[in-house]
């Protein structure tokens, strides 16, 4: 069986954190071991909007687009809707061809691997891990739920090779788990049973797969200790664990937490690497990655705005009394999914007669006034603010109070493009503040619920973080 293959890799973390003596000087303890802060989400985000962050960096560092990929996996234990194929509205953002194959992985912390060795190895496949993992705020799994996304493009001629995956499952009901209509992970809280669950899983996974010459080890990391443990069981030394190790200070990213570390194992240059996942029920991974030459990464997972612990609850909506859905500014869903190539990736038109930009794409043309058959042109990319202004509380439309609530007010701005000589003009969200002539990129984020369905659209934020 050949090799499955990684050309590039792309990372995502929300830029909010909370730090551990925050949430300890609430509650006077602080139950998630060895860790030191935990990523956010903003209102706004969550696992279908982070993995399409991860995703576009890592086609940019691929140097290729959506519609070079054949095949998408999208791993999340957390997905924004229970029911509903969210995988070909990730294609959607990302440009991806409706005739590509598309599969989703769930219901586990090790989708992520599951996901990564289950991508075919002839073709072009984009893989993403993405998750925001919830629990109780006064308890070890809700001190410990951090945010974030790693993203992996898959091709023969990548530079890195999963050599050798290894697998095993045995019955260990209750180690982890989240319940129909529950948005909190939960467990029994039997120490000894969970340690032998994750060490035993893990060592005989471990089994079939070489340990020698590894110098990082990206482990499933519930909070900041575990992984520690399985360093014997998997033949490495703890310090090799804690060279990738991105729980100290994103927390737990359960389905993420694996393909985060070893995203920045590759990042960091390591050429033999280790990722051992785990997944309650139980079930493990063990791949051995080696990398021969150069894998561009955009990994960047700092986080510059930090969160008091009121802030936090309220911006993840633990707090807030407003609803999710509203009758305002009602949009049918078959109108809605007719703009989505504007609303996802900036698609604008070009005038075949004149050249002129036309956003969105329908009516006379800007330039000519003439009624025309426009070529699809996307502005994803930067733009200008050319005016911005700031919704206070109680101006935002109601479809936004929801948003409002968790995160304050927030600026909406007209931005130029320029693209091939021609300029056009928008209006847009924009998440952090920004000033008349500031340059701004999009990013995909919710925008609202309307009729119990999430829909994502096109915001911004500064060009520089």
């Amino acid at each position: 069986m050949t090799a499955v293959c990684i050309r590039s890799v792309g990372a995502y973390a929300p830029a909010f954190r909370i730090e551990a003596e925050e949430i300890a000087e609430v509650w006077g303890r602080f139950e998630a071991r060895n860790i030191e802060s935990k990523a956010v989400p903003d209102a706004d985000e969550d696992a279908l909007t982070m993995a399409a962050s991860a995703c576009r960096r890592a086609l940019e560092a691929a140097e290729i687009d959506g519609n070079d990929v054949e095949w998408l996996g999208f791993a999340t234990t957390t997905p924004p809707l229970a029911e509903e194929e969210l995988t070909p509205r990730l294609a959607s953002m990302l440009g991806i061809s409706e005739r590509a194959h598309l599969q989703t992985f769930t219901g586990s912390t090790r989708a992520g691997t599951r996901a990564i060795h289950s991508a075919p190895s002839a073709c072009t496949a984009l893989v993403v891990a993405s998750d925001c993992p919830r629990g109780e705020p006064d308890d070890a799994r809700g001190h410990a739920a951090g945010a974030g996304a790693a993203a992996f493009v898959l091709d023969p001629n990548g530079a890195g090779s999963v050599v050798e995956h290894s697998e095993y499952a045995a019955p260990y009901p209750g180690t982890r788990f989240r319940r129909t209509g529950s948005n909190h992970i939960e467990g029994i809280d039997v120490t000894k049973y969970e340690r032998q669950a994750f060490t035993e899983t893990l060592s005989k996974a471990a089994e079939a797969v070489t340990a020698d010459g590894v110098t990082a080890a990206a482990v499933q990391a519930p909070d900041g200790s575990r992984p520690y443990r399985a360093a014997s069981t998997l033949g490495v030394e703890r310090t090799t664990i804690h060279e990738c190790a991105t729980v100290h200070e994103l927390g737990d990213t359960g389905a993420a937490s694996v393909p985060l570390s070893l995203a920045r194992a590759i990042d960091d240059g390591h050429e033999t690497v280790l990722a051992a996942a785990f997944g309650s029920g139980a079930g493990a991974d063990v791949l051995r990655i080696e990398v021969n030459g150069a894998i561009p990464c955009d990994c960047s997972l700092t986080g510059d705005r930090t969160l008091t612990y009121s802030a936090s609850l309220r911006q993840q909506g633990e707090i807030t009394s407003s609803g999710l859905d509203t009758g305002a500014a009602y949009v049918s869903i078959p109108s809605w999914q007719r703009s989505l190539p504007q609303r996802h990736r900036l698609v604008a038109g070009r005038c075949p007669d004149c050249g002129a930009l036309t956003f969105p794409p329908e009516g006379a043309c800007s330039g000519c006034q003439m009624l025309v058959e426009y070529d699809p042109i996307e502005l994803w990319g930067p733009g200008t603010i050319e005016t911005v202004t700031e919704i206070e509380q109680g101006g935002a439309p109601p479809e936004f109070a929801a948003q409002q609530a968790r995160s304050g007010s927030f600026g909406v701005a007209i931005i130029r493009f320029e693209r091939a000589g021609e300029r056009v003009s928008l209006p847009g969200q924009l998440i952090e503040a920004a000033a008349v002539g500031d340059r701004v990129v999009p990013v995909i984020r919710r925008v609202y619920t309307q009729e119990g369905i999430p829909r994502y659209g096109t915001k911004f934020i500064p060009e520089i973080r």
